[in-house]
């Protein structure tokens, strides 16, 4: 009898020990942590502002509510073109950007982002996480006080908006185009002016005729900004970045002075992202170019002498750049030779498979109209 007892007794005590140790006392100890994070995007480009909206409310998730952070669009809280300095002198926490926008202080800083005919999305983010290239990108990262994490992907884009057709190199002479990061310091090798221009602002400048063309993401987006109303020519393919990866800044101290369960949670939820914006373009693009057709727009590819002469002038500017940015030649030939060894492998199995699916699709659609 006094043994039973005994037994009951000890066991509700390991009960409630168990209790003490467990969530409760987890989630009383967890602190409460406030960020805020600036983005580049206006309110209106639900898919990739959404996406920041949606990282933050996942690591909110994730965190029991401890962790929140707040995102505010492009221009609410610093000027789009402030969003690295912001972060780097501890100004607000994190950003939502494309970090290619930032090349005036670092022309590497394109290799987190995309370059010129460079890496798809899923190349770029085999070359992040499995091919050495996040540890190249934080230590340049480290030198502006910021732990750079990959939270999103638009794909490749298209080659954007222009009030007259593009029919030869010839037409690039001196044509005043709404492009950033290193996508126009390739064009300005062809003899095109490149302005930086804020999303708000493109319409207006195309529709007055300050610019002569713009490019933003794809169909989805630009649909959006109504483009296609004051600039009828769509070019294809958007060569100035095989795809453009976004990126979230952190201040470094801000990182470090996380809990792990958080940075764990705010690095889920970014992977998560990374994934979900990509699926989400590739979901509504086709749609949106079909009702931009529809509408007007005039679909069209580059001519060849322009792609060729746009890619010749890439490989230069990479030469150029290396010689000139130390950390640019310190990083350029490892994403050289993977994106080498990647074309040997996308060519054999990816591009034969997609080429012949591709045109059986459309031949088996014609057939059933």
């Amino acid at each position: 009898m006094q043994r039973r007892r005994f037994l009951a007794q000890a066991a509700g005590a390991a009960g409630a020990g168990l209790a003490t140790v467990g969530m409760p006392a987890v989630a009383q100890s967890a602190p409460a942590v406030r960020w805020r994070m600036s983005t580049s995007w206006p309110k209106s480009l639900d898919t990739i502002y959404g996406s920041a909206e949606e990282l933050c409310k996942r690591v909110a998730q994730l965190t029991d509510g401890k962790f929140e952070i707040r995102a505010f669009p492009g221009g609410e809280l610093v000027p789009a073109a402030q969003n690295m300095d912001a972060v780097s002198n501890g100004t607000v926490e994190c950003n939502h950007v494309l970090s290619t926008a930032y090349i005036g202080k670092n022309t590497a800083l394109t290799f987190d982002t995309g370059l010129s005919f460079g890496l798809s999305a899923r190349q770029h983010n085999a070359w992040i996480h499995s091919g050495g290239g996040l540890k190249m990108l934080r230590a340049l990262y480290k030198k502006y006080n910021i732990v750079n994490h990959v939270c999103g992907n638009v794909g490749v884009q298209m080659g954007g908006w222009y009030r007259k057709e593009i029919k030869s190199l010839a037409d690039l002479k001196g044509l005043n185009m709404r492009i950033g990061g290193i996508g126009g310091m390739v064009l300005s090798k062809l003899g095109a002016v490149p302005q930086q221009i804020p999303p708000g602002d493109i319409y207006p400048a195309l529709e007055k005729g300050t610019i002569d063309a713009a490019e933003w993401i794809g169909p989805y987006d630009d649909e959006k900004l109504g483009f296609n109303k004051v600039a009828p020519f769509y070019y294809s393919p958007g060569w100035f970045e095989g795809s453009a990866s976004i990126t979230s800044m952190v201040h470094d101290k801000a990182w470090e002075a996380l809990p792990p369960a958080y940075q764990a949670a705010f690095e889920a939820a970014a992977g998560e992202q990374t994934m979900r914006m990509l699926a989400n373009y590739d979901a509504r693009n086709p749609l949106a170019l079909r009702k931009l057709i529809a509408g007007g727009a005039k679909v069209n590819f580059f001519p060849k002498e322009v792609m060729d002469a746009a890619y010749n002038a890439s490989q230069e500017l990479w030469v150029e750049l290396s010689t000139k940015n130390p950390d640019f030649a310190a990083i350029y030939p490892d994403w050289k030779k993977f994106q080498v060894d990647q074309a040997s492998w996308f060519r054999v199995a990816e591009s034969p498979l997609d080429n012949y699916t591709f045109a059986a699709v459309a031949k088996a659609q014609s057939q059933t109209k």
